[in-house]
């Protein structure tokens, strides 16, 4: 498979406007006429969502810690047609984890060096001149073998804040590809997992249409085009197999995290993917052949899940003689109750025991590695899944058979072991992919 040239957005760490940049450029560069690709490193369900809202594209998740080289060239793949790619890390340039994984130990840098994308680094100098130049030559110098396109200054005071911070930069021979002044409008909403997602910005097109012009005024825009690079060529494989021909897939406000590729994986080999709203209480299909409830917010919106009475007849209706598969939040709402932050408890479907309760939040965050402990939709008993948790439940009772053992990347027991009951299963953690037999 031929490369296209591309280019890694990056940082020295998390919150320092990185996706401000990705999400002006991918507009950018796609009003000059270009088609461009994105992706993201690393296992985030949020940023590919508006990274499809800026490009026009659907974004899709590259990580060496999860994936095989198999199911990289698979999703290398999804470059097929387009001009530039362009990638966003996450974290820091090398942050990854201790172990490694399939493939390496699921760094931005990784994902860079496998791609052969030189990276632009975002630097938010504020309170710091020419020493952000130092900054940036350890960035540069840390892996020779790493391209290094250059920098984008973030959060510069006045134009004697950048003249002092471009001279630091040249001293040490960095290319300054931008200089972005300080805006306060510029930050996208949050809440506790990161952004809010694409769906809920009350006026996204016109946050990203501003981006845009803000990256045109300020970066060089034809000098990042120029910097872009096309690495070694990947083989191309399939994407994930479907675990079932109709798929009931629950979408909404509450239920949206689902990697890209398993999707585009799932439509390429044929299956039909039926998207209902449990939010607008509607029932899966009738004739789904499995119903796949994703993670999500569901806490958010407790009150409105417990009177989906349609919702809940129909889940419950199909899980008498077919398989049900809920990831995180849709893990949440297939249990019992579901306890919001304010304590009130909700009920939910019942087809656990499952209780859990965000009055007293408990960070759960990593990568896992799960060894079924019996099968569930895809996957026999016995199978390794890897995956990724990202949550702040607390578990209050959790008394169904454990569907797996879980540990974290580097091999250490968890006890988010998922659950299982009749045709119905759970995990906390979101599904990348299967290892390979």
């Amino acid at each position: 498979m031929a490369m296209i040239k591309g280019l890694m957005i990056s940082a020295p760490a998390s919150g320092t406007g990185k996706t401000t940049v990705m999400l002006g450029l991918l507009r950018a560069l796609r009003d000059d006429g270009l088609v461009v690709q994105p992706y993201k490193s690393g296992p985030d369900y949020i940023d590919p969502a508006f990274h499809l809202a800026a490009a026009g594209r659907a974004s899709f998740n590259l990580d060496t810690w999860a994936m095989d080289d198999a199911l990289l060239g698979g999703v290398a793949a999804q470059m097929d047609g387009a001009d530039i790619c362009v990638a966003e890390g996450s974290m820091g340039l090398f942050d990854g984890v201790a172990t490694r994984g399939q493939a390496g130990f699921g760094s931005s840098a990784e994902t860079a060096l496998t791609m052969g994308w030189p990276v632009v680094l975002v630097i938010d100098v504020g309170g710091q001149a020419q020493s952000a130049a130092a900054t940036a030559l350890g960035f540069k110098s840390y892996n020779p073998d790493l391209p290094f396109a250059g920098v984008i200054l973030n959060r510069v005071a006045s134009p004697r804040h950048e003249r002092l911070t471009r001279l630091g930069m040249e001293r040490a021979g960095v290319k300054v590809l931008g200089s972005l002044p300080r805006r306060g409008d510029l930050k996208l909403p949050e809440r506790h997992l990161g952004l809010i997602q694409a769906v809920e910005h009350p006026d996204l097109e016109a946050a990203i249409a501003g981006y845009a012009e803000f990256l045109r005024e300020n970066v060089d825009l034809e000098a990042i085009k120029a910097a872009a690079q096309a690495g070694p060529a990947l083989t191309a494989h399939p994407l994930p197999t479907p675990p079932a021909q109709k798929i009931a897939l629950a979408r909404d406000a509450a239920f949206s995290f689902t990697y890209p590729h398993l999707l585009e994986g799932w439509r390429a080999a044929g299956a039909e993917i039926a998207p209902f709203s449990p939010l607008a209480d509607e029932a899966p299909a009738e004739d789904a052949d499995l119903v796949w409830l994703p993670g999500g917010y569901p806490e958010l919106h407790g009150g409105t899940l417990a009177a989906a009475s349609t919702f809940k007849a129909g889940l419950r209706a199909h899980a008498e003689t077919r398989p049900v598969h809920g990831e995180c939040g849709g893990y949440m709402v297939l249990g019992a109750g579901l306890t919001d932050k304010d304590g009130t408890r909700h009920e939910m479907t019942g087809l656990f025991g499952l209780e859990t309760s965000f009055e007293k939040r408990k960070f759960h965050l990593g990568y896992r590695r799960a060894v079924l402990d019996a099968p569930m939709p895809g996957f026999e008993a016995g199978a390794a899944l890897r995956g990724h948790e990202f949550h702040y439940t607390t578990i209050l009772d959790e008394p169904d058979e454990p569907l797996a053992r879980v540990a974290d990347a580097d091999g250490n027991p968890v006890p988010e072991t998922g659950s299982r009951k009749g045709h119905v299963t759970g995990t906390f953690f979101h599904l990348i992919t299967g290892e390979a037999g």
